[in-house]
């Protein structure tokens, strides 16, 4: 009788991106109520994708799901999975150069607050507090604010949002995208309430 093959573990399969102009980002997601086994599944598939686009953070809205929660790549900082993220204190000032695999392409130095506490729920259920700075609390930042339909080209200013405005419309020419509040000048109301800084 032939020796019989160890199974092999079936590869995660990575999730499509979505871009601006897919009015999934530009939703304010609701507060997870339950960690089950979909979750964490979705949130490996949602760190392969991040991997495999050099990413450093992704939210569940930049692959369709309407899930609060996202992924990040510096794991040895802080857990990979966040979810219902919350901040909770920011100080000081940052410039970085921000970029979103949601725009691909563009980049541009934004300030935000350097250092911020945040309260979490980890993939196990466990309740987290992290204290970030730098580039982890810039990623949880970006993200959190993709969990609220906020896009970091809308907290741009001057002529950083003019160009980001003339590339974005070029981009979503005669598509429903153009009906983008970064495009259209809508209000985004979670925006005035969240961090100020920046805008």
């Amino acid at each position: 009788m032939a020796d019989v093959a160890e199974p092999v573990e079936a590869l995660i399969e990575p999730l499509p991106l979505r871009f601006f102009g897919d009015q999934v980002l530009r939703r304010v997601i609701a507060p997870v109520e339950d960690v089950d086994g979909a979750l964490v599944e979705l949130s490996e598939r949602m760190l392969v994708t991040m991997e495999q686009n050099n990413g450093v953070g992704l939210a569940a809205p930049q692959v369709g799901r309407t899930v609060r929660m996202f992924v990040h790549a510096l794991g040895d900082e802080a857990p990979q999975v966040l979810i219902n993220p919350e901040i909770v204190h920011f100080d000081d000032e940052w410039v970085y150069s921000e970029g979103c695999l949601s725009i691909p392409g563009l980049y541009y130095e934004l300030v935000r607050p350097g250092t911020v506490h945040v309260k979490a729920i980890g993939i196990d259920g466990r309740e987290l507090e992290i204290e970030a700075d730098e580039l982890l609390g810039r990623v949880i930042q970006h993200e959190l604010d993709h969990l609220d339909g906020i896009l970091f080209v809308d907290r741009l200013s001057g002529e950083a949002r003019q160009h980001a405005h003339l590339e974005l419309a070029a981009r979503v020419a005669g598509t429903l995208g153009a009906n983008d509040p970064m495009l259209t000048g809508k209000n985004i109301p979670v925006l005035r309430r969240k961090l100020k800084i920046g805008l």
